[in-house]
């Protein structure tokens, strides 16, 4: 097996919505703002090689969205999809296996691309697109409060295209490769576990978007759920600091992985570093 970061670019978030209650104070100091309160997150990716099996785990914000839509996150870097793949020696065509934890823009929107006016198809053309069902469903009839993250030109023509495949239970999807489903900041999130040399390597997605949000109060404004949220982490925190889990950051600019420890405050990061000294080692 090879694990293969993949960024595809930066985005721009208010600050104040990435971490909710907690005063800016505060976050400010572990995750800075710059300009108009807005804090620099990464879109980063996770190709999993496996024999034949090319896993890729979310896909970014794509590039098909207009200019009045995404100026709203002032995208950033000079990484894209395709080319981090090509700097690991893949194409999109390569891909096996799309797993998407959910559907919002900023994870599946490179799933598609638009071929002309009211025309798409899925960007991986030889790949299966897992899904997890509670998500699906939560996404194509979206509620109100989260209707603008789930854009039915990302969505809908996975479906019409006969790639999709619906995940209805937790557990192993691939040899070595397991999921597991968290509820909170959106329904049915589904977050990768992948056994890599007697290590488990978690994609933690937007169950835990950085380092910065490790203390339990530090939870989106953006989670439908909060309360749900904050179970969850308890849940996945007990878990990983007792077996060690190496969790690998989606949206965290600065640090892409870390292990936990618990102290006297709850649980902390124990140690920052990056995914190629996991794979050295």
């Amino acid at each position: 097996m090879q694990l293969h970061k993949i960024e595809t670019g930066n985005l721009k978030l208010d600050g104040g919505a990435m971490f909710g209650v907690v005063p800016k104070n505060i976050w400010n100091k572990v995750y800075p703002a710059g300009e108009n309160n807005l804090c620099n997150w990464a879109m980063r990716c996770l190709l999993v090689v496996d024999g034949n099996r090319k896993i890729l785990i979310d896909n970014g914000v794509g590039d098909k969205q207009d200019e009045k839509f995404l100026k709203h996150y002032h995208l950033n870097g000079d990484d894209t999809l395709e080319g981090s793949l090509a700097n690991v020696g893949y194409s999109p065509d390569d891909i096996t296996d799309m797993v998407l934890t959910h559907l919002h823009f900023d994870h599946c929107g490179g799933s598609i691309k638009k071929l002309g006016v009211d025309n798409y198809a899925p960007a991986f053309k030889n790949a299966t697109y897992w899904i997890s069902q509670a998500q699906w469903e939560w996404a194509v009839k979206p509620n109100r409060r989260e209707k603008a993250s789930f854009l039915k030109e990302n969505i809908l023509p996975i479906k019409e295209s006969g790639q999709l495949k619906i995940v209805d239970k937790e557990g192993e999807l691939f040899p070595g490769f397991e999921v597991k489903f968290f509820n909170g900041h959106t329904d049915g999130q589904m977050i990768p576990l992948i056994k890599y040399y007697g290590k488990t390597i978690v994609f933690m997605a937007d169950l835990l978007p950085s380092t910065a949000h490790v203390p339990m109060p530090y939870i989106m404004a953006f989670d439908t759920k909060p309360l749900v949220t904050l179970l969850d982490k308890e849940r996945f925190f007990k878990e990983a600091i007792e077996h060690e889990y190496v969790l690998f950051f989606e949206h965290d600019l600065y640090n892409e992985c870390c292990t936990l420890m618990e102290t006297e405050k709850g649980p902390r990061v124990k140690k920052v570093f990056q995914l190629e000294d996991v794979l050295e080692n």
